[in-house]
């Protein structure tokens, strides 16, 4: 049998169930790592992940033990200043994730990669054991996010998905108070998104690749081609590496969207709309879309970049009644002032209690906090991998609706097309 991106996946998803019952994380066995700390590797060093880096560098019960990145200069630079913080030189480096995520001294690994990198990399590190933070988006194909979470499932590993707006309040809130029915039952949710995104023009010049990158690696399983002189943040409007700024915000607005109405386990059974796909070099992202996703009890989800939205970039869920809740970074509204006023449900019914540990912390590092927690008790993440792979799902079927110019029909408990 020929060896695809898809059925690796599937056989990584397989290895991972089996190796459940013979791997065990160092956390469990004795608490090997320097005073009972966590011993982390991180895996992709550009902004996003040197940024990860940072905050865990900042917990006082990690230990980040080893580096991983295809470009040899941005490996190095993380390495110099782990042992900087540590006032050592024990920082190990690897080229390739695998060697990492082989590591018996290792607990956790953080992914931090472009898109088409999250699954391979996260089935591979929950095969050997590892408990996993992965950037958003989840998955970079619907099979892929698929056989990342029963990799993840089956080898019984902790997941936390880098979407801090989880652990900040506003958001927290808004989605606690909807999803226990401060709006009653639900009519819409309108999500709105940056739009946009494209990279600089590429030139002869910048075919040449950049010192110490290895490009082989860095591409992994995706189509092989030439250089082309884009590979730092702007290969999220490659196609075959990211999903531009759809994908780029689905894991954030569209996860707290489902969050709140409680569809955080489950997909649509229809989806519709238009985007602009234009070609400009190797780019070919949407530069807008707009899309619709219905969901089989009548719940309307509409997707756009946040021109389109009345309330623009957020999330805004509408009651029956025509009642609604909006938020976004630094701002809670609603259709009535004292709708928020209100008290629904019990202490019981908080998605997550982020105001009780909010002193001295701020959300991104309550963020990190709660996955290290996480680590140590077992217990499941404020982010865990079946809501981020159902985020991750909106935006794999808005693309395939809107690149071919039709409806589709889902079936959200097989996860397949139906014709």
């Amino acid at each position: 049998m020929k060896t695809t991106r898809r059925t690796f996946l599937q056989l990584g998803g397989a290895a991972a169930g089996a190796a459940a019952f013979n791997i065990v994380p160092v956390c469990v066995l004795g608490n090997r790592a320097p005073g009972n700390r966590i011993a982390m590797g991180m895996i992709g060093l550009g902004g996003m992940g040197f940024a990860n880096m940072e905050s865990f560098l900042a917990l006082g019960d990690v230990t980040v033990r080893a580096v991983c990145d295809a470009n040899a200069q941005k490996m190095q630079a993380a390495k110099t200043r782990v042992d900087a913080h540590y006032g050592n030189r024990d920082c190990k480096m690897f080229g390739d994730f695998r060697a990492l995520c082989a590591c018996s001294d290792i607990d956790a690994v953080m992914i931090a990669t472009p898109n088409h990198g999250h699954a391979l990399i996260g089935i591979e590190a929950a095969r050997c054991g590892k408990d996993i933070y992965g950037e958003r988006p989840f998955s970079h194909t619907l099979q892929d996010g698929r056989a990342l979470v029963d990799a993840v499932m089956n080898a019984e590993r902790v997941w936390q998905t880098g979407n801090r707006q989880r652990s900040q309040v506003g958001f927290s809130r808004a989605a606690a108070w909807v999803r226990n029915g401060g709006l009653g039952r639900l009519e819409r949710v309108e999500v709105g998104m940056p739009g946009g995104g494209r990279g600089p023009d590429v030139s002869p010049v910048s075919g040449s690749l950049p010192e110490g990158l290895d490009w082989k690696a860095w591409l992994g399983t995706a189509p092989q081609r030439a250089y082309c002189g884009v590979c730092d943040f702007h290969w999220r409007w490659v196609s075959e590496w990211g999903g531009g700024m759809l994908m780029d915000g689905i894991g954030l607005y569209g996860d707290i969207a489902l969050w709140g109405a409680g569809r955080d386990a489950t997909g649509p059974v229809r989806v519709e709309g238009s985007g602009l796909y234009v070609v400009d070099g190797p780019y070919d992202t949407a530069t807008s879309f707009s899309f619709r996703c219905l969901y089989d009890d009548g719940l309307e989800l509409a997707i756009a970049d946040g021109g389109r939205m009345e309330k623009g970039v957020g999330v805004r869920w509408i009651g029956r009644d025509g009642e609604w809740v909006w938020v976004t970074h630094g701002a809670l509204e609603a259709s009535r002032p004292e709708i928020l006023q209100a008290v629904i449900g019990s202490e019981a019914d908080k998605l997550f209690a982020v105001e009780g540990n909010a002193s001295n912390q701020t959300a991104s590092l309550r963020h990190y906090r709660n996955f290290i927690d996480c680590v140590k008790s077992r217990r499941t993440t404020v982010a865990p991998a079946e809501a981020a792979h159902r985020a991750a799902t909106l935006g794999h079927l808005g693309q395939i609706a809107m690149r071919g110019g039709r409806v589709i029909r889902f079936d959200p408990r097989t996860e397949t097309l139906l014709v």
